[in-house]
């Protein structure tokens, strides 16, 4: 009867030591965020510039072209990649807004997440976000 309470306990402990804690990714899994601001600036068109993060997807758009691909959190570090674009002819300043996202997402930027704000900053670009309520 000992032994057999003795295996019990062990197995539980086994167990209880397979389960995972939860990823640093779901933090943001399912969350739609409006972009604020890009490198300091408004969004050109803002109200298209947002980012959403799908379970280990993500996508983006500035207003012109999507981008988009997987990632994972490491730390406090979001690496994102291999990512895709849409190609559609886009000048001016909507086209170096998209450019700074899309050099700031493939640089690994640094995540810091208060409340209902998310700031993603590498590679001397910035992206400042407020959580969508759609």
């Amino acid at each position: 009867m000992r032994n057999a309470l003795a295996m019990i306990v062990v197995s539980a402990t086994l167990l209880g030591s397979c389960a995972t804690a939860p990823s640093a990714t779901s933090a943001l899994s399912d969350t739609r965020w409006k972009i604020m601001r890009i490198d300091g600036a408004a969004p050109v068109m803002p109200d298209k510039a947002s980012m959403r993060f799908d379970q280990n997807r993500l996508g983006a758009n500035v207003g012109c072209n999507g981008i988009g691909g997987e990632y994972r959190i490491e730390g406090n570090r979001l690496i994102a990649g291999p990512l895709m674009a849409t190609r559609m002819f886009c000048e001016g300043p909507v086209w170096q807004q998209e450019e700074a996202v899309n050099a700031l997402l493939s640089a690994a930027p640094e995540l810091l997440r208060s409340g209902k704000t998310l700031r993603l900053t590498s590679g001397g670009h910035t992206v400042e976000m407020e959580l969508s309520e759609s």
